[in-house]
C-alpha cells in the first residue's frame, strides 16, 4: 500500500474507471449472444456485471458520505480490493464460457477481451501491487492453459507469448508502483530524517480527530522545538547540523515506537509526536508527561558528530486531543502557544497548554496589536527618575510608560519585550531617543544644573543598521556638544550575548559622537572581566537583585565586590533599587557614586523633575 493520507481518494478514483468499463463493454456480450449463441447465459452475466457495479457504486458513495478515520478507511479498502478483483475477474467467466463453444467467432472475441481486461487491470491496479500481479496472473492463465490444451505448434507459440506478455504486464505495473510510491513518500516525507512531514503530520492530526469524534476516547499531541539548535548550525555548519538532526529524530523515533506514537519532522528543528488513543484523561495526560519526561532526557544525551561532542535540549508544549468541536489547527495552536511558553521559562521543558496560558497568550497578542497603534494615539510617555549623588547634581535615568485606553498601564517589563520580538523596539525606541533629547536641550536652556540623563537602549536597536545615522542625526538637530557629553546609554549586560564584537563596534563609532555607556544590571548575565575591559564603558549600575539582597540579608558581600571591581576600572557606580536607609548608608560608606530608588522618588513626569531639586531632595 501507498505510505500516505491521500492514497485512499486515489483508490476511491479507480472504482468510477472500473464501473464505466464494465458498463460500455458488457452490453455487448448481449449483442454477441444475439448473433452467435443463446442469450442466456449472457443476460446473467450482464445482471452479474450490473450487481457488481453497484456494489462498487456503493462503495464510492460510502466513501463520499463517510467522514472516516484511517482504521475506517482501511476496512473500506479491503472490501474495495474484494471488488476490484471480482470487477476484473467476471470476465474469465465468459471467456471460459466461449472457449468451451465451437464457434472461432467467440473464441476470437473472448481471447480478445480477456486479453484486453488484463492490460486494464495491471494499468489500473498498478498502485495496489499483490492485488495487481494477483489478478494479471489470474486473468492470464486461462489463456495460457488454452494455447496449451489446441496442442498445435502454433499454438505452444502463442502460450510462450501470452507468458511474455503476462511478464511485461506485470513489469509494466510493478515499475508504476515504484514511481508511483517514490513520488508519493517523496510528498509526504522528510528527505533528510524520512520521518513524515508536514503536510504527513496535518493529514494524520486531522484522521485522528476524526477517530475521536466517531469512536471518542482522548489522544495527545506533543510539540518539540531544539533549543539553540541555530548555534550549532552557524558556529558547525549545516552538514553537522542536518547529522545532528538525523540523531535527534532516531532516538524520537524509537522512544515514539515505544509508547504507541508517530514522530513527524514539521520542518528545521521543530517535531511533533501524536499519540494512539486513550479511554481516559488522566491516562492520556499521564502518559504525554511520562514520554515528554523520557524525551527530554534521551535528546540531552550527547551526540558526537564529526568528532564534535555536543549537547543539545528541548522545549515541549502539550496537548490533550478531546474536544470534538476543535479543527486541528486550533490543536497546533494550542501545543504551539504552551511549546514557547516553555521556552519563554528557560527552555528545556515541558508546558501543557490550558485555559490560563491560552488567556495569556491571547493578552500578549492583544497587546502586540495596540502597541503598534501607541505611538500614533500618543499614549506613550516618558518618566525621569532622580539619580543621586554626593554633590546632589542632578541626574536621572529615562523610563517609559505606556497607558493604552482599553488596557490601561501596561508595564515597560511587559511591553517592552513584546517591541523587541516584534521589532517595533526600533520606532518606539527613536521616538524615546528624540523625546529625550528634546527634554535635555530644553533643561539646558532653562538653565537647570544636570550632570547626565541615562537612556536605555536595547540590544536590537544597538545592533540596527541606521541606529549610528539616526543618533548622529538627532544629535545635529537637537544638542550642542557640551549637551551631548550629557547623555548616557545603558545597555543591559545580558544583551552581550549576542554579536558582543560588533556591539563594540558600534559603541565605539557612538562614543566618537560623545555618547556615554553605562552597563546595566551588571552581574546578572554573560559578560566577564576580560570583556568588561574591553567595553568603552564608563559606569556600571548594581542590579536591583542585588540591593535587595543586601536589605534582606544584611550581607553586602557582592556588592562590595562589584564596587571594588568598578573603582580598580575607573568606572562609576549607580545602585538602582535603594529603598531603605540601611541600604542608602552601605552604599555611600563603600564609596558608591550614585544612588537611585524610591527611597528618593519614584518616576516622576517632566515637569515633576524640574521641580524635584533641590527642595524635595533627600539629600545624601
Amino acid at each position: 500500500m501507498l505510505d500516505n493520507m491521500k492514497f485512499y481518494d486515489f483508490i476511491h478514483k479507480q472504482i468510477l474507471v472500473f464501473i464505466i468499463i464494465n458498463l460500455s463493454t458488457a452490453p455487448g456480450y448481449l449483442l454477441i449472444g444475439y448473433f452467435y449463441s443463446s442469450m442466456y447465459i449472457e443476460m446473467l452475466w450482464f445482471v452479474a456485471v450490473l450487481l457488481i457495479s453497484l456494489w462498487g457504486y456503493r462503495l464510492r458513495i460510502n466513501y463520499l458520505k463517510n467522514d472516516m478515520d484511517v482504521k475506517e478507511k482501511e476496512v473500506w479498502l479491503t472490501k474495495t480490493k474484494f471488488y476490484l478483483f471480482f470487477s476484473s475477474y467476471v470476465w474469465t467467466f465468459m471467456f471460459v464460457v466461449y472457449a468451451l463453444q465451437d464457434k472461432i467467432e467467440l473464441h476470437y472475441i473472448s481471447l480478445v477481451t480477456q486479453i484486453g481486461i488484463s492490460v486494464v487491470a495491471a494499468t489500473l491496479l498498478s498502485s495496489q501491487k499483490r492485488l495487481a500481479i494477483f489478478t494479471v496472473v489470474n486473468l492470464m492463465f486461462p489463456v495460457l492453459v488454452y494455447f496449451i490444451l489446441i496442442d498445435q505448434t502454433y499454438a505452444y507459440l502463442l502460450a510462450f507469448f501470452s507468458i511474455v506478455l503476462s511478464a511485461v504486464l506485470l513489469y509494466s505495473s510493478t515499475n508504476t508502483f515504484k514511481y508511483l510510491y517514490k513520488s508519493q513518500y517523496q510528498a509526504y516525507h522528510d528527505r533528510l530524517t524520512s520521518l513524515g512531514n508536514r503536510r504527513y503530520f496535518i493529514e494524520f492530526l486531522e484522521n485522528t480527530i476524526k477517530r475521536l469524534k466517531s469512536k471518542g476516547g482522548f489522544s495527545f499531541f506533543l510539540l518539540i522545538d531544539l533549543d539553540h539548535f541555530k548555534t550549532i548550525n552557524d558556529s558547525l555548519g549545516h552538514d553537522v547540523g542536518d547529522m545532528l538532526l538525523i540523531e535527534v529524530s532516531s532516538r524520537m523515533k524509537k522512544l515514539a515506537a515505544q509508547n504507541n506514537s508517530i514522530v513527524l519532522r514539521l520542518g528545521g528543528d521543530e517535531f511533533s509526536i501524536i499519540s494512539g488513543i486513550f479511554d481516559d484523561r488522566k491516562k492520556c495526560l499521564k502518559a504525554a508527561l511520562s514520554l515528554s519526561q523520557e524525551l527530554l532526557e534521551v535528546i540531552k544525551q550527547n551526540y558526537n558528530v564529526e568528532e564534535n561532542s555536543l549537547f543539545i535540549s528541548a522545549s515541549i508544549g502539550v496537548t490533550v486531543l478531546n474536544d470534538i468541536e476543535v479543527n486541528a489547527t486550533q490543536f497546533i495552536k494550542e501545543a504551539d502557544i504552551a511549546m514557547y511558553e516553555a521556552k519563554h521559562q528557560g527552555r528545556d521543558g515541558i508546558i501543557i497548554f490550558n485555559k490560563e496560558l491560552s488567556k495569556k497568550v491571547e493578552l500578549k497578542l492583544e497587546i502586540e496589536r495596540l502597541l503598534r497603534f501607541s505611538l500614533e494615539n500618543n499614549e506613550i510617555s516618558l518618566r525621569f527618575q532622580p539619580q543621586i549623588n554626593s554633590d546632589n547634581t542632578k541626574s536621572c535615568e529615562v523610563l517609559v510608560r505606556w497607558n493604552n485606553l482599553k488596557l490601561g498601564f501596561i508595564p515597560p517589563d511587559v511591553f517592552i519585550p513584546i517591541a523587541e520580538q516584534t521589532g517595533y523596539i526600533i520606532e518606539l525606541g527613536y521616538y524615546i531617543l528624540e523625546e529625550s533629547f528634546k527634554t535635555l536641550r530644553e533643561w539646558d536652556e532653562k538653565g537647570i544644573e544636570f550632570k547626565k540623563m541615562s537612556i536605555n537602549i536595547s540590544i536590537l536597536q544597538m545592533l540596527n543598521v541606521g541606529f549610528i545615522d539616526d543618533v548622529k542625526a538627532l544629535i545635529e538637530k537637537y544638542l550642542t556638544s557640551r549637551q551631548i557629553s550629557k547623555v548616557i546609554f545603558e545597555i543591559t549586560e545580558t544583551s552581550l550575548a549576542q554579536s558582543v564584537e560588533e556591539l563594540i563596534v558600534n559603541m565605539r563609532a557612538l562614543k566618537e559622537l560623545g555618547i556615554n555607556f553605562s552597563l546595566d544590571d551588571f552581574g546578572t548575565g554573560y559578560s566577564s572581566l576580560s570583556y568588561l575591559s574591553k567595553l568603552p564603558i564608563s559606569e556600571l549600575k548594581i542590579d536591583k537583585s542585588f540591593i535587595d539582597e543586601l536589605r534582606l540579608t544584611q550581607d553586602g558581600t557582592i556588592v562590595r565586590t562589584i564596587l571594588d571591581i568598578a573603582k580598580n576600572m575607573k568606572l562609576e557606580v549607580v545602585a538602582e533599587g535603594v529603598e531603605e536607609e540601611f541600604e542608602k548608608n552601605y552604599l555611600i560608606e563603600n564609596n558608591c557614586d550614585i544612588l537611585q530608588g524610591y527611597y528618593f522618588s519614584m518616576p516622576i513626569t517632566k515637569e515633576e523633575f524640574e521641580n524635584y531639586f533641590p527642595s524635595s531632595i533627600r539629600k545624601i
